[in-house]
């Protein structure tokens, strides 16, 4: 996809300092000082026109957000859908950048154990097989995920495509990777009001086409706890099971 933004786009970039960044390189290893506080650290990879996590961080302000996506007209649109996010939602932007930089460098932009939550919604999912490593769910980029990603770290993943869904589970499963809430059709039962849509997502759901959805936990804190929630489900059920014996 190639966008062509109006004149002087970059300039109008340049002039929101506050909420876009341009140089990410500069803040490896140095996110929270950007933010000012050590809060956790959600980044969206490809945001698109930014609908998804401007809405995702006006309601949770005790988190910090980055939308990453390489064009400069996707980032102008992100940032009106921001403020028109607070607008509605109350709050101001302090908890959210909108970063200009190429996802296949990703390395390069955060340091290790430096995010918590990686989101991939609707991803392109380049169908040609000589295509596949331009995939974000290609073990070479999932590689670096959980390089920059800390103990709590989670990679959260939607898309209206199936054989990349089918790929991107075979990838977590071969790197050996636990996978939660895997669901093939996420709002058959009507639009889950707990998940925000993205914009193409809005779009498949009117349409009646499923979206796939998983989690993949990684972090060594994250799979504690999610063990942890499972015994005590397990012990729940047990339960259950004896009083009605």
């Amino acid at each position: 996809m190639r966008l062509r933004g109006r004149k002087g786009i970059r300039e109008e970039l340049e002039a929101q300092p506050e909420l876009v960044i341009l140089e990410a390189e500069r803040f490896r290893g140095r996110w929270a000082e950007v933010f000012g506080n050590g809060r956790p650290i959600h980044v969206e990879l490809g945001m698109g026109k930014g609908r998804f996590i401007s809405q995702l961080s006006a309601l949770n302000p005790n988190i910090n957000y980055i939308g990453v996506d390489m064009y400069d007209e996707l980032v102008r649109r992100a940032g009106d859908k921001a403020r028109l996010s607070r607008e509605e939602h109350g709050g101001d932007l302090s908890n959210l950048r909108l970063v200009r930089f190429n996802i296949e460098s990703i390395e390069r932009m955060f340091a290790e154990d430096e995010i918590e939550r990686i989101y991939l919604n609707f991803s392109d999912p380049w169908p040609k097989k000589k295509h596949a490593r331009r995939r974000l769910t290609h073990e070479n980029f999932v590689r670096k995920y959980l390089e920059i990603l800390n103990e709590k770290g989670e990679i959260h993943f939607k898309t209206d495509s199936r054989s990349l869904f089918e790929f991107s589970l075979n990838s977590f499963a071969d790197m050996g990777l636990r996978m939660r809430n895997i669901s093939l059709d996420l709002h058959a039962d009507g639009p889950r009001t707990d998940l925000i849509m993205t914009e193409y997502e809005t779009k498949f759901f009117e349409r009646g086409e499923p979206i796939h959805r998983l989690e993949v936990v990684v972090g060594e804190k994250a799979l504690q706890e999610h063990l942890k929630s499972l015994q005590t489900r397990k012990e729940k059920n047990e339960a259950e099971e004896e009083l009605k014996a």
